[in-house]
């Protein structure tokens, strides 16, 4: 009997909202008690209302009531705990503030069940059973407990919004359709929710349709992942071969080198010892003759009637004339193999520079959309200056060489192999990869706006842009546009403007011209394949002292 007692006090002082034992207690005027971080935290979601209410009596509190600590209920909570007792487990039957809780329960409210159309009211599950066995509650329609239920009742009428107007696009209730919505097209909510669900349905399965072909794409990409990286693989090891190759021969190469070397080194110290040693025993002859005739110039006996013979000196031996010169030796070696070095040095970097143009032109499954508004053309805008090397005689450069204009008189300029001979034209300094946007201005008879590779012909018929294999340009005119590439001339129409604005993608392939005035309009559009950095060409028409010029431009906004 005392344990039950005491099993008694711990449902007591539990909190109706956390359910376990109350934590700074707190009584509100309507005399219920809960923690005070409970009721605060409860009451905080309702500020918003201005209305604030007891979570199990649902009185109204206006204002919101300031919270004092109930110290006797402190009391209590801290004798039940030193009992070492634990709080009862908690009744899942009964509603938290964040379910909906059974508007026919008094007291401590149960859990709703179903919640009614008809009635507009929440029922238990003791409460519910009505519903379920008197025939007068038959018709009426039970839906999942909800707490905004309510907000399907129309507040003019008080009646439940059963039907929907297409033409206002809301729920209404039967009345309104005779009212204000009279002569509106006007269904049942069943029936509009069952067009919806169609409509929902028909979205999902493009949905999943989409979801399946983009899963398809993920697994094409994977796949696309796993074929580079074993490409990758493949090439490291098959360049890492190669280069130990390359290695390999150089290695061996100076190692030939340094035997010749030593070969020849043995061979003339050998010559040059033998010399040597000739010559030091030809000094050991010389010094004993010597000694000799010191000897004869001593003697004073003059009443010899002979002389003894003088010792004959021998043929003497001369050293090569060219071992007067300053020697030089292996100095010419040192300067072929220097020679050879730079040679190679010079071949790596021009390969160097096709084998880093391949690596960066590595395409991959799914390319990027092409621009199709004027600020994404303008995200890919780059700056491009001309090259002085490559402009004609005829050509003025100026504007920080972004302009170049005819000139009836040849422009004074030095000698250059990669400077255009017989035509009028220019390269830009800059070499185009990747994707770039820019624009030219152009005034007079007429220009050429072009793209080339660096190796086009700087001299004859050929080295004209869009006369050779190498360039594709586009000839505008106040006449018409023409658009040219090996030699062959199609004819394009579009508006006459003054700018020309030019979008290069060079990974995929793609080259357009657009006329620029108000808006931009697609000229010409070339798709092929390109196996080297690009550069952008002008050139520039003039006749009689007339002469045209062209400028890359800032593009505007």
């Amino acid at each position: 009997m005392a344990q039950r007692g005491i099993q008694m006090d711990q449902e007591k002082l539990c909190c109706s909202i956390c359910l376990d034992l109350l934590k700074d207690p707190v009584t509100i005027p309507c005399g219920h008690s809960y923690c005070m971080s409970c009721i605060k935290s409860h009451w905080d979601v309702e500020d918003h209302k201005k209305i604030h209410s007891c979570p199990q009596c649902r009185q109204l509190l206006i204002p919101r009531p300031a919270l004092v600590k109930n110290t006797m209920l402190a009391d209590l909570v801290e004798e039940l705990k030193k009992t070492g007792l634990q709080p009862a487990p908690a009744d899942h039957r009964y509603a938290v503030p964040e379910d909906v809780a059974c508007d026919v329960c008094t007291g401590r409210k149960l859990k709703a069940l179903k919640s009614c159309l008809q009635c507009l009211v929440s029922y238990c599950e003791q409460h519910l059973q009505l519903h379920y066995e008197s025939p007068a509650f038959g018709k009426h329609k039970l839906v999942e407990p909800s707490k905004t239920f309510q907000e399907n009742v129309c507040t003019r009428h008080n009646e439940v919004m059963k039907m929907f107007c297409r033409t206002d696009q809301k729920f209404i209730c039967y009345l309104c359709s005779l009212e204000e919505h009279k002569g509106h097209d006007t269904v049942s909510s069943a029936a509009e929710q069952t067009k919806r669900q169609e409509k929902l349905g028909v979205l999902r399965q493009k949905i999943q349709q989409r979801m399946q072909d983009k899963e398809k794409d993920v697994k094409l990409l994977q796949k696309e992942v796993e074929t580079i990286t074993d490409s990758a693989n493949e090439t490291v090891r098959n360049s890492e071969q190669i280069f130990a190759g390359l290695v390999y021969l150089i290695e061996n190469k100076s190692s030939e080198v340094k035997q010749q070397i030593r070969f020849q080194q043995k061979t003339e110290v050998s010559r040059v010892k033998e010399l040597q040693m000739k010559l030091e025993q030809e000094i050991s002859e010389l010094r004993r003759k010597d000694t000799e005739l010191e000897k004869l110039s001593h003697e004073q006996d003059n009443t010899q009637l002979k002389y003894p013979p003088l010792p004959c000196l021998s043929e003497s031996t001369d050293l090569p004339s060219s071992s007067t010169n300053p020697p030089r030796y292996f100095e010419d070696v040192t300067a072929a193999v220097t020679e050879a070095v730079d040679k190679l040095q010079d071949v790596l970097i021009e390969e160097w520079i096709k084998i880093s143009h391949t690596l960066t032109s590595v395409d991959v499954l799914l390319p990027q959309a092409e621009p199709k508004t004027r600020d994404e053309f303008l995200k890919y805008s780059h700056k491009i200056t001309l090259d002085p090397n490559t402009a004609n005689q005829q050509l003025q450069l100026s504007e920080g060489n972004r302009k170049a204009k005819n000139k009836r008189k040849k422009q004074s300029c030095s000698s250059h192999p990669g400077r255009f001979i017989n035509r009028s034209q220019v390269l830009s300094q800059e070499s185009l990869t990747g994707r770039h946007y820019w624009e030219v201005e152009w005034s007079g008879l007429g220009v050429h706006v072009a793209v080339a590779y660096k190796d086009i012909s700087r001299k004859g018929d050929k080295s004209q842009f869009g006369n050779n294999d190498k360039s594709w340009a586009l000839d505008c005119s106040d006449v018409n546009y023409e658009f040219s590439h090996d030699g062959i001339c199609t004819s394009v129409s579009g508006p006459e403007s003054s700018r020309v604005g030019v979008y290069l993608d060079h990974r995929v392939g793609v080259l357009c011209f657009y006329s620029i005035s108000e808006t931009m309009t697609l000229l010409h559009r070339v798709q092929t394949t390109f196996t080297q950095p690009l550069y952008a060409g002008l050139r520039t028409y003039g006749f009689l002292g007339f002469g045209s010029s062209a400028e890359f431009c800032e593009p505007k906004d």
